[in-house]
């Protein structure tokens, strides 16, 4: 009965929206006292209220379902900018995120000593380091030959040298994640064959990571390197080592993109035709052997940089003058990096970052990764007789202490310098210094975050800005051939 009292009150409804009010009246009771009207076509015939009934029914569950969509279609926008924001956020404060979520913190409860406790912590996280030099060893004590030097060797016995940092028992050893390698060529080959040079270290990278298959993984990608280190390998990437070798040219920097380099040095020790390096703010520069100072970048540095932003290519400031660092941190549109630098308030020495730049790179959502070089590390006001292990922690301590633990990481320059503290001799000895750090009363999560999830997340927010700019024509400005080649003529003129 209340079925039907239902069905009639919204055929009611019905005639009422479709504005159909004609028709003969009928009658009937609803109570012993009242006596309602209808329209009779509606009740005249059972078949036509069945179908009507039922169009009424499919009507009410396709508004239903409109309303129902509309509501989700909404609510996954808002998650959506909800989510944007929440990138947004993690790139300004350094929060990780993407990939480095799923990487739980550690129980390093069932280790005893703070060196236990330190492996722990490279066992669960990639230990990224962004510098060392191997491949300019192989060509200074092999002739740029890897298949005649076997890398699970010692390389000290192999080459006479205390200068060999780094062998395969040592990177396993130290817990070594994943590696920044070097494409270095030096300043000399400036307006000359840096290009070839430059290429010649790359194929050499290349063939150490193919020879050694178990050891080394080729990456290119911030969740390369997560996955190379579930693999069990040492994640390889490449970072070129010196504006001077894309010899003033956006063409050939794409093209080392392409073959696998994941970051540029805008300066090695040396001018470019279009930024200063870290000596322009010495007071012993030479304008005649030196070259004219740029006052960081100019208009053509600019838009290096801003390529490299489009490629998704991680900004290097280590080895550029300061003005060249701001230059750059004020157009950046991606975290920068400081592949092997210090903190210049520890030690005075203008290949290291100074505390206004710091704060600028903490804005910037970059990270200082602190070198261990003893004269970076050791040196005025603070300089002792001997470079130590401790120096170097407080380094990382003092970033840490200033721009906060999201912007700082490891670039120790192994192979590349002639001397280190005592205790960090080689790369086996990364375990040690993360002992120091428990030892000062670092936490597990803080400790990944050094190791290498902030560079992750640096990583990780250079290609989002990539994927942001993929509408973008690449930049085509060439300079002036006076201004590419100031010192040698021998070039070709199409």
């Amino acid at each position: 009965m209340l079925k039907k009292h239902f069905n009639r009150k919204l055929l009611v409804i019905w005639d009422i929206l479709m504005d159909n009010p004609a028709g003969p009246q009928v009658q009937y009771k609803s109570s012993d006292t009242e006596t309602v009207y209808s329209n009779a076509h509606l009740f005249g015939n059972s078949s036509n209220t069945k179908m009507k009934t039922r169009a009424l029914y499919t009507a009410v569950v396709i508004l239903v379902v409109v309303v129902v969509a509309l509501a989700i279609a909404l609510a996954l926008v808002a998650t959506d900018n909800q989510q944007d924001q929440q990138d947004n956020d993690a790139t300004s404060s350094g929060q990780t995120g993407g990939g480095n979520s799923d990487w739980p913190v550690p129980d390093c409860s069932y280790a005893v000593t703070n060196l236990d406790k330190a492996k722990c912590v490279l066992d669960s996280y990639p230990l990224v380091d962004g510098h060392n030099d191997l491949p300019y060893r192989y060509r200074k004590f092999a002739n740029a030959s890897v298949y005649t030097v076997d890398l699970r060797d010692d390389l000290r016995v192999v080459w006479n040298t205390s200068l060999s940092h780094t062998d395969i028992p040592r990177l396993r050893k130290g817990k070594l994640g994943a590696q920044f390698w070097a494409c270095y060529v030096p300043c000399a080959s400036q307006y000359k064959d840096a290009i070839r040079l430059s290429l010649e270290q790359l194929d050499v990278i290349k063939k150490y990571v193919t020879k050694y298959p178990d050891t080394f993984q080729f990456v290119t990608t911030a969740q390369g390197i997560l996955d190379a280190f579930k693999a069990g390998k040492v994640g390889s990437m490449v970072g070129l080592e010196g504006g001077h070798s894309i010899d003033s040219s956006l063409g050939t920097l794409r093209m080392f993109y392409d073959l696998g380099v994941r970051y540029m040095t805008v300066t090695h020790s040396c001018n470019t035709p279009w930024a200063d390096n870290w000596i322009a703010d010495t007071t012993n520069y030479n304008v005649t052997k030196d070259g004219e100072k740029h006052d960081g970048l100019t208009d053509f540095g600019k838009k290096v940089i801003l390529e490299m932003n489009r490629l998704g290519m991680l900004v290097d400031l280590s080895h550029v003058a300061k003005q060249t660092m701001i230059d750059a941190l004020t157009i950046a549109k991606a975290p920068v990096i400081y592949s092997h630098s210090s903190a210049f308030k520890i030690c005075n020495h203008y290949r290291n970052v100074q505390d206004d730049v710091l704060q600028m790179t903490k804005s910037n959502g970059g990270v200082v990764m602190v070198n261990f070089y003893d004269l970076y590390i050791n040196c005025p006001p603070d300089n002792t007789s001997v470079a130590t292990l401790s120096q170097v922690a407080d380094h990382i301590d003092y970033i840490k202490n200033l721009i906060g633990v999201d912007y700082v990481a490891i670039g120790a320059d192994y192979d590349g310098i002639p001397s280190l503290p005592k205790d960090l001799e080689d790369v086996s000895t990364y375990p040690a210094l993360f002992a120091e750090l428990i030892r000062r009363g670092w936490g597990m999560e803080d400790l990944q975050k050094l190791a290498g999830k902030n560079l992750v997340r640096a990583f990780m927010q250079a290609e989002k800005v990539r994927d942001e700019m993929s509408y973008m024509d690449p930049y085509e400005d060439i300079l002036p051939e006076n201004e590419r080649w100031p010192q040698n003529k021998c070039r070709t003129d199409f």
